[in-house]
């Protein structure tokens, strides 16, 4: 690693320690050329994750617009930024186990799913741009699905 201060290449690790839930390792670095110390993060490099859109076109994953349509769906409700970075690292390792390849219906589901869970009227909000809702018949119909709820079967 080069020191940030003098730009030598000469240093020595002087702590390392799990960090990010075991996702990565933190190690601390001393410059023995002029004694600064930094730390560095040693993580995975993960394998790109491809959107194929309606359209036909490609393009790598980018979290960011995860966070963004929900942050959207979320606004003016009681969910912390905590929560959506969550929801999109959830949604991220769920596509991942897909494959390298997914389809942008299926990054819209994935988010649909954690969002019933998170804040119904943020998924009621997500589902209208994402389905498409033409009038207050898709809402009703939409939120008839999300409180649906069936009663155990009696045998007899």
């Amino acid at each position: 690693m080069r020191c940030p201060w003098c730009q030598s290449l000469d240093d020595r690790v002087v702590d390392s320690r799990l960090a990010e839930d075991g996702v990565a390792i933190r190690r601390r670095r001393e410059c023995t050329a002029c004694g600064g110390r930094f730390t560095t993060y040693e993580r995975l490099e993960e394998a790109p994750l491809w959107v194929l859109k309606r359209g036909g076109q490609r393009e790598p994953f980018d979290r960011a617009k995860v966070v963004a349509g929900v942050r959207s769906a979320t606004k003016n409700r009681p969910v912390t930024e905590d929560q959506l970075d969550a929801l999109a690292q959830d949604v991220e390792d769920a596509l991942r186990g897909l494959g390298a390849e997914v389809s942008s219906q299926q990054i819209g589901v994935a988010v649909l799913e954690r969002l019933r869970d998170l804040d119904e009227v943020a998924y009621l909000r997500f589902a209208s741009v994402y389905k498409g809702f033409e009038d207050v018949g898709d809402f009703q119909r939409e939120v008839g699905l999300l409180t649906k709820t069936t009663a155990p079967k009696r045998k007899g």
